[in-house]
Order: structure tokens, then sequence, then C-alpha cells
């Protein structure tokens, strides 16, 4: 059992995380192995992403005049915390949890809600979430948008001087 300073001390860390925050997956973990949790950690670590187990009391005065505080409503059951902390891939902890999901062993863990943008998305969007692209990527798509017409201008200028030059 926490006592009272360690309870607020609790609720002042995850808050405080909460502030960095991009986005938050809540899922429950009940049936998994201490095994599995710590191949969870693992992944979550390589991706700039803050795992907590808190009890849920805990957790919802931790977020509570937060962009996470929509989530207080599917906090029942066992529940585990991950924060996307990287501000060039804002949904890792997404994708952490959706790669976690992928081995057969770990179907298990029910993501209950996640919030991105303030928005408050049910467990099932995971995969559509998971699959947005990094910042790094969007630009390189954005970019790959902008090039593409004057890349056809320069084949088709090229092609019409090659044709000139054959006759």
């Amino acid at each position: 059992m926490l006592t009272l300073q360690e309870k607020q001390a609790v609720v002042a860390e995850v808050s405080e995380i909460a502030s960095r925050a991009h986005s938050l997956v809540a899922a429950e973990y009940r049936g998994l192995t201490v095994a599995q949790l710590t191949a969870l950690r693992e992944k979550a670590r390589a991706g700039d992403v803050y795992l907590r187990v808190i009890k849920n009391s805990l957790a919802k005065r931790a977020l509570a005049n937060s962009n996470f505080e929509s989530i207080n409503d599917h906090l029942v059951g066992p529940i585990i915390l991950a924060f996307s902390m990287d501000e060039e891939d804002p949904v890792s902890g997404v994708r952490a949890i959706h790669e976690f999901l992928k081995d057969k062993a770990n179907e298990k863990m029910a993501v209950k809600a996640i919030v991105h943008d303030g928005a408050l998305y049910e467990g099932s969007e995971l995969e559509r979430i998971a699959s947005l692209p990094t910042k790094d990527q969007a630009i390189s798509m954005f970019l790959a948008v902008l090039k593409a017409p004057v890349q056809k201008l320069a084949a088709t200028l090229a092609a019409v001087r090659d044709q000139k030059e054959a006759a």
C-alpha cells in the first residue's frame, strides 16, 4: 500500500509526463506475464515511450486538467498507460503497442482508448492511428508531391529535345 506522499509523488510524476506527451494509449494488461510486459517495456524504451502501470484513481488525478482528461471514463481494470514523448513521432506509443500486439501470445492485452491531439479514439482505431506517417515520412511524401510536376516537365522537355535531335 502506498503512503500519501508516495501517491502524491506518482501523481506529480505522471502529471509532468502528461504535460509533455503527444499522445496516450490506455490498455488493459490482464493475463500478460512479467516477461511479456518486460518485452513491451523494451519496445517502449526504444521508441521514446513512457509506460506506467498506475492505479486508476491516481491516473484520473494525474490526467486532470491535461489534454488526456477525456480518457478517464476508459480507466477501468488493470491499466497500463503509454505516453508518446517523441516530437518527431507523436504516435510512437501507439506504434509500440501495435507492434507488441502483432505477436499472437500478446493478444490478451486490450487497448481501451487512445488520445491523440486532444481527440479521444476507441481502442479499435489502434491500427489506423499506428499507420499514420512520422514527421520525416510526412515531409518526404509532401516533397515527392511537390517534385513530381517539375520532374514530369523536365522529362517531357528532354523527350522533345531528343525527338528534334533524332529528326
